[in-house]
């Protein structure tokens, strides 16, 4: 697939990672249809940093917890033209001990990981009828290496990964489906340096990953037509 002139759907497009995603599909020549829900002002920010590459692009608010507001994102995005390429980046990261979790903090994960991504999956397919189209689903490398005290976010980013894999399936040959799971580029919070220290010693390489390395395979997963249902791991030989 060639990028230029193709819109892309971007969830979660206000994170640091989103962000930086938005911006390579940008650089590629992808107009960018930038999903936000509650940062406004970074949303619009992005907007004008994304234009400087002579693409369109727009951002638009939606609860992607709620499916009515899922469809009007992607009726919002027609006048870019049909969406080919879907970037499910929208993620809530948070760490559950298990003696905290509840049945709506279970919820809260499982709706916006992987429910979301499901149904922006079908608005996306559903609106390209038999065009070729790219869905690239955010995982993360506590999906394959657990985290301890992570058990719903962990949880949630495996059972994205398995829907990945039953997506490549079912919207074969027209549409792939594909993961990432990177290892850390970005935290939350400051870690500590004993907590950096400890992170560290997990990782081969010896350093945490860059956001412009995983927008790469990201530009990589896209540009290839023959490679569906797959999780490319980005994280310095973490999962060996």
């Amino acid at each position: 697939m060639s990028l230029k002139d193709k819109t892309a759907v971007i969830t979660g497009s206000t994170g640091e990672l989103g962000s930086a995603l938005a911006l390579a599909l940008a650089q590629a020549g992808c107009h960018c249809i930038c999903h936000y829900n509650n940062s406004k002002e970074k949303a619009q920010q992005l907007i004008t940093n994304i234009k400087q590459y002579s693409v369109n692009a727009t951002a638009i608010q939606a609860d992607l917890t709620e499916p009515g507001q899922i469809e009007t994102l992607f009726e919002k995005a027609k006048p870019f033209g049909t969406p080919q390429i879907l970037i499910n980046s929208a993620a809530i990261f948070e760490t559950t001990p298990l003696d905290k979790v509840t049945l709506d903090q279970a919820r809260k994960f499982f709706d916006l990981n992987v429910t979301a991504a499901l149904l922006t999956a079908k608005a996306f397919a559903a609106g390209l009828k038999d065009a070729t189209g790219k869905i690239i689903n955010i995982a993360d490398i506590a999906a394959i290496r657990p985290w301890s005290e992570y058990s719903l976010y962990c949880a949630s980013k495996a059972a994205l990964i398995g829907a990945t894999k039953a997506l490549a399936k079912e919207l074969a040959p027209n549409i792939m489906v594909n993961a990432i799971a990177p290892g850390i580029a970005t935290w939350p919070t400051k870690m500590t340096p004993e907590e950096e220290k400890r992170q560290l010693s997990f990782i081969p390489m010896g350093r945490f990953a860059e956001t412009k390395e995983i927008a790469a395979a990201m530009i990589f997963l896209l540009e290839n037509d023959y490679i569906t249902g797959q999780t490319l791991i980005i994280a310095g030989g973490r999962a060996i």
